[in-house]
């Protein structure tokens, strides 16, 4: 998969003595053992300013100068502010660069809407699609996040595809189906090949803003769930290269005991990023969970 166009900032690896693809999220040691490079992504949602968001990274880059480069690490400001970050951010900065949604027209009469060249243009690298939020206060369904992954795909961004349970459906014990259902509404009739890069992002909805983290036991069973699915649906090989991430209350408190797991690859938070010391924290804490055993 071709990343040349736009501008694209340093990919963070983990230091192997095998050859690597400088653009694969994962690959395997000499002895067969698949290795998920972690992920951490900042969704800001809808926070700060152009200006606020330039000053925010710098301040952000400099303190994650020198962090050991075992995970990638994210950003996605709201559109407004995309160029300024990418402005703001230099060639040593390890952050890249992420948008929070697109549509799935590449031009066209679609008053609002942002598309897969505008957010490359811009030098994104990732784009988040289907958030619980995107879903429950815009109504998004599963036929139109496929087509963004789609669109997102033939313009080399790399899809962060968000899946997840409500409250009602945790208690009825069906979150299983809906993490099933959620996942083979949104990627069918692609190709393995055309998947390979993608991440999904299990977001327990009723985690999300509200200071309740789903436990370590819930997320790695719902990871496991999902891996499980692309398995059967998609490929085996797919399904192990896949980076899957949890997101719903993430802080530096908690985000040791979820990458203990090796079945978390990462994190995509939501307001403990739009501080720069707990971003820092979570990135260090990170970084230094993926470094173990490399």
């Amino acid at each position: 998969m071709s990343y040349s166009k736009g501008k694209h900032f340093p990919v963070s690896r983990r230091s192997l003595t095998v050859q690597i693809d400088p653009y694969s999220s994962s690959r395997a040691t000499p002895g067969g053992i698949t290795l998920r490079t972690g992920l951490i992504v900042g969704n800001w949602k809808m926070n700060k300013t152009a200006s606020d968001a330039a000053i925010f990274i710098r301040a952000l880059s400099e303190r994650l100068h020198g962090l050991s480069s075992h995970v990638e690490l994210v950003v996605a400001p709201p559109f407004t502010a995309l160029h300024a970050v990418r402005t703001a951010l230099d060639a040593s900065s390890p952050l890249q660069l992420g948008a929070q949604d697109m549509f799935w027209e590449d031009q066209g009469a679609y008053t609002g809407e942002v598309s897969a060249p505008m957010l490359v243009d811009l030098g994104c690298r990732y784009v988040i699609l289907g958030h619980s939020e995107r879903r429950t206060l815009f109504g998004e369904q599963s036929d139109g996040i496929r087509k963004k992954i789609r669109a997102a795909l033939k313009h080399g961004l790399r899809p962060i595809l968000c899946i997840g349970e409500s409250l009602k459906q945790r208690e009825s014990g069906t979150t299983d189906d809906v993490l099933t259902q959620q996942l083979k509404e949104s990627l069918p009739g692609f190709t393995a090949e055309a998947l390979d890069g993608i991440t999904v992002a299990y977001e327990p909805i009723w985690a999300i803003g509200t200071g309740k983290s789903a436990t370590v036991e819930q997320a790695v069973a719902a990871h496991q769930t999902i891996r499980r699915v692309m398995a059967t649906t998609i490929s085996p090989a797919i399904a192990d290269s896949t980076r899957i991430l949890y997101g719903g209350s993430v802080t530096p408190q908690n985000i040791a005991s979820l990458l203990a797991s090796n079945h978390v690859d990462g994190a995509l938070i939501g307001g403990a990023c739009l501080q720069v010391d707990s971003f820092a924290t979570i990135a260090s804490v990170a970084s230094a969970a993926r470094s173990i055993g490399v």
